[in-house]
């Protein structure tokens, strides 16, 4: 799962994939990250969620020949309104870009998962790159939800979701309903 303003280190080794990251590169533009609704990461396209995030190559190296491994850096949400697959595999879609969020303060009722999340950073420091919007929830409930073991259904409904403050509070009480499940 890929929000803006978050990182996505990829292993890309499948040709078709390679192409696209190829020609992302040289135009400098990017490539939407969707998350699986069904079928697999590889082999025949797989069937994406209607709602991803662009995201553009930061890093890029080639460790050996066939296999490009990037950073990508998520940077706006969209919502796929048509697609069709290349012969190689390759989705490709018309997307609608969505309004960025409203960004807004942490609600008190979420200072729990600011300071989950500050843990988090204390514990593993090269893990999320600074500057740390820690008073952003935007920030707050992106990267948490990046992090978190949620279940897919969850993280995508909470990246649908428009508004910072309902995905931080929605975050708040999937975390909330899982602490009660757990005791």
């Amino acid at each position: 799962m890929l929000f803006p303003g978050g990182r996505l280190p990829l292993r890309i080794f499948e040709q078709r994939y390679l192409a696209m990251a190829k020609a992302c590169l040289k135009d400098g533009t990017p490539f939407g990250v969707c998350a699986i609704r069904e079928g697999k990461e590889v082999g025949a396209p797989a069937i994406p969620f209607d709602v991803g995030s662009t995201a553009k190559i930061a890093e890029w190296d080639m460790p050996q020949l066939g296999v490009l491994q990037i950073v990508a850096t998520g940077e706006a949400r969209f919502r796929i309104l048509e697609q069709r697959a290349q012969r190689d595999g390759l989705l490709l879609g018309r997307v609608e870009m969505l309004p960025p969020d409203m960004d807004g303060p942490i609600p008190p009722d979420c200072a729990p998962i600011v300071r989950l999340l500050e843990r988090v950073i204390e514990q593993h420091p090269g893990l999320l790159a600074p500057p740390h919007g820690l008073d952003s929830a935007a920030w707050v409930s992106a990267r948490l939800t990046e992090l978190l073991p949620l279940p897919l259904p969850a993280k995508q409904e909470l990246l649908e979701l428009d508004g910072a403050t309902s995905r931080l509070q929605r975050l708040n009480a999937l975390l909330r309903a899982n602490a009660r499940e757990a005791s």
